[in-house]
């Protein structure tokens, strides 16, 4: 059983233009303009700064280890707005895993959605071009390489206009508005944390 008064367990919906870290020196929007949290959380893997979504801030280091290790393979699903409308052999391109600076992704699981989620208004829209149409595509992917579902649509051809993290495990981002955050509860945490007892 995990130590409630030690360990602490909060996800974040992270805006759009806000860095994925606590300070910075050039002055840019961090997760510290968001909330007053704990001094001795950390985020459990990133997003980039054109990035929005779930992040997972805790203390637990076992846990931070565990979901940024490559080996264990834990699933981060995304909501993901593409340039034009991928046909089944891209997508399965996708599924199957495609080369990103010189080795093979791992296989995702890429379903085209037929219409577009239901999700907040960015702040600063995506670039709109009139003879371009664009669709969502919602994407699991197994490891965490360097903005990788970017580089995966843009090898298919279709690169990542919009890119929003809804989910790392069994932990969903929920009906959470961008810069919004809340704690775990106890069933959620012991859900993540059997993973890695």
């Amino acid at each position: 059983m995990f130590n409630r008064k030690e360990f602490k367990y909060i996800i974040l919906n992270k805006p759009y233009g806000v860095l994925c870290q606590f300070t910075d020196r050039a002055g840019r929007r961090t997760l510290s303009d968001l909330g007053n949290f704990p001094k001795d959380v950390y985020p459990a893997g990133r997003l980039d700064y054109d990035s929005e979504g779930l992040v997972l801030l805790t203390n637990d280091k076992r846990l931070i280890n565990f979901l940024l290790h490559p080996k264990h393979k834990h699933p981060r699903t995304y909501l993901v707005q593409v340039e034009r409308i991928p046909d089944p052999v891209t997508l399965d391109k996708l599924r199957a895993g495609v080369i990103i600076e010189g080795k093979r992704t791992l296989p995702a699981e890429v379903r085209l959605l037929k219409t577009p989620p239901e999700i907040w208004e960015r702040e600063i829209p995506i670039r709109y071009r009139k003879n371009v149409p664009t669709s969502w595509l919602e994407l699991t992917i197994y490891e965490g390489r360097n903005r990788q579902v970017r580089k995966m649509t843009a090898a298919v051809g279709h690169p990542t206009l919009r890119l929003v993290r809804i989910k790392i495990g069994n932990v969903k981002l929920g009906n959470l508005k961008p810069g919004e955050h809340r704690e775990l509860n106890d069933h959620e945490i012991e859900k993540l944390r059997s993973h890695i007892l």
